[in-house]
């Protein structure tokens, strides 16, 4: 790559680029959004952090966001970083557990949002399923 100016050769660097997927508890089971955009399916309400933003804020903005709830963050769950979770480029999600309640409402990007249980999920987007496999995993051993 060459600097636009001068003309000298300079160094481009790729990242992963860091996202926010959240674990909406809701009742008795957990919030999941249908995505309006490619890839198509349903998924954990989330999306990328904006410049300036902790990883926290950028998961209560895109839960209110895409499902209308106001959250409150019970914590970290876990990281995902395979290269292959989203199709569009390497992304690095940190995942919340986080509690609200009332009715999901879909907003931004969600075409619908609705509440699931672990015995009747939709057809899950990105790495979505294994996220959730683990989630439902580890409350069960709680």
């Amino acid at each position: 790559m060459r600097c636009p100016r001068c003309g000298e050769r300079i160094e481009s660097r790729r990242n992963p680029v860091p996202t926010v997927d959240i674990i909406i508890e809701a009742g008795t089971g957990i919030v999941l959004i249908e995505r309006r955009n490619p890839p198509p399916g349903w998924a954990l309400p989330g999306g990328f952090v904006d410049y300036g933003e902790s990883l926290e804020a950028a998961a209560i903005r895109e839960a209110r966001e895409e499902t209308g709830l106001k959250v409150e963050l019970i914590g970290q769950f876990h990281t995902y970083s395979d290269p292959a979770r989203d199709t569009r480029l390497h992304t690095i999600s940190t995942v919340f557990i986080a509690r609200a309640q009332g009715e999901p409402q879909a907003g931004d990007d969600a075409a619908a949002a609705a509440i699931f249980t672990a015995d009747n999920l939709p057809p899950l987007a990105f790495d979505h399923a294994k996220i959730l496999a683990d989630y439902f995993r580890h409350k069960a051993v709680d």
